[in-house]
């Protein structure tokens, strides 16, 4: 075999023995680059893609915990609604209940009320309106009292003076369920009968102090009791004419066939009281029983529930205004 030499060196070598450890080296190379690359990617999967992976997650959680935020406060929302439309429902309704309980509470004057007051006095029903007169007054709350305990609904003929001295009382009554009725302002004769515009007068002005102390604009009992009564006296011709224009401004009235006598005397007695209770009602299908509740009748407060007795004692039913009116 021919030897070959290097030129600059002048050493003998042998190619196939170069070429062998260049390619050993560059492969050795290679398998480490190789290596270190697996090893970098290896270590990428590890570390950084974990993390990648980890943000994701938690990103997808954060989105998913905000939706299920967003709907619960949604849900809230809408609960919140709905409640507040319940509310104001309720409120709707309740103001409606009480619009509709005030105004069943209002007298309302019709044709058939106008005929029940001109038959007050013939009934085939044993049936009492016990009314009380001149009040509202100190005494009028143990009547209120007694009344309640019975179950009783009467029928008050106010003064308006008094209305505006005992507004408080005046608002039990009608709180109560009775009727308020109209007796005039002042009950002096020379003033209510000085002219059938003044007993008219008399009626509005006392309307008009109802109205105010109830908080009720569109009161009017449309009902009026004459001071002193309808019939006779030296006024009987002027009240006469004052029926009329009442009549003409939808106004009726009413007197009374019982009574108590409590005006009689000054200091009746209970026994005086049911005596002429018991006269005055004798015979009578329908009565309309006078009383009066002002200060100085306490004797009448006192006897009212011997008074209510004798007429459940001969089978009465009571009743207000309230059944005649309306």
């Amino acid at each position: 075999m021919k030897k070959n030499y290097n030129m600059y060196e002048f050493t003998y070598y042998n190619p196939n023995e170069y070429y062998s450890k260049t390619n050993k080296i560059k492969n050795s190379l290679i398998v480490i680059i190789i290596v270190l690359t697996l090893v970098a990617l290896l270590v990428y999967q590890i570390f950084f893609r974990k993390d990648k992976q980890i943000t994701t997650v938690s990103s997808v959680v954060t989105l998913e915990l905000e939706e299920q935020k967003k709907m619960e406060e949604e849900r809230k929302e809408e609960e919140a609604r709905l409640e507040a439309e319940r509310i104001e429902q309720e409120r709707i309704q309740k103001e409606e209940e009480e619009r509709k309980a005030r105004e069943a509470k209002l007298p309302k004057l019709t044709n058939e009320g106008i005929q029940n007051i001109e038959n007050i006095y013939h009934s085939e029903e044993k049936r009492v309106f016990l009314t009380f007169d001149d009040g509202p007054s100190n005494v009028t709350h143990q009547i209120l009292d007694t009344l309640k305990e019975n179950d009783i609904k009467a029928t008050f003929f106010v003064l308006g003076c008094n209305v505006k001295i005992f507004p408080e009382t005046t608002k039990r009554i009608y709180d109560d369920g009775h009727f308020i009725a109209n007796h005039g302002y002042t009950h002096v004769y020379s003033s209510i009968y000085s002219s059938k515009e003044a007993v008219l007068d008399e009626f509005n002005r006392c309307n008009d102090a109802v109205k105010q102390v109830l908080g009720e604009p569109e009161y009017n009992s449309h009902l009026f009791r004459f001071p002193g009564g309808l019939p006779g006296g030296k006024y009987a011709d002027l009240k006469k004419e004052a029926k009329q224009l009442l009549n003409e401004n939808g106004i009726v009235n009413i007197d009374w066939n019982a009574l108590s006598g409590d005006a009689e005397k000054q200091h009746p007695t209970p026994e005086y009281l049911m005596e002429r209770i018991r006269t005055t009602s004798e015979g009578k299908n329908s009565v309309v029983c006078l009383m009066h509740d002002a200060a100085a009748k306490k004797t009448t407060a006192d006897t009212l529930q011997e008074i209510i007795n004798y007429y459940k004692e001969q089978g009465y039913v009571f009743k207000s205004f309230y059944d005649i009116i309306k």
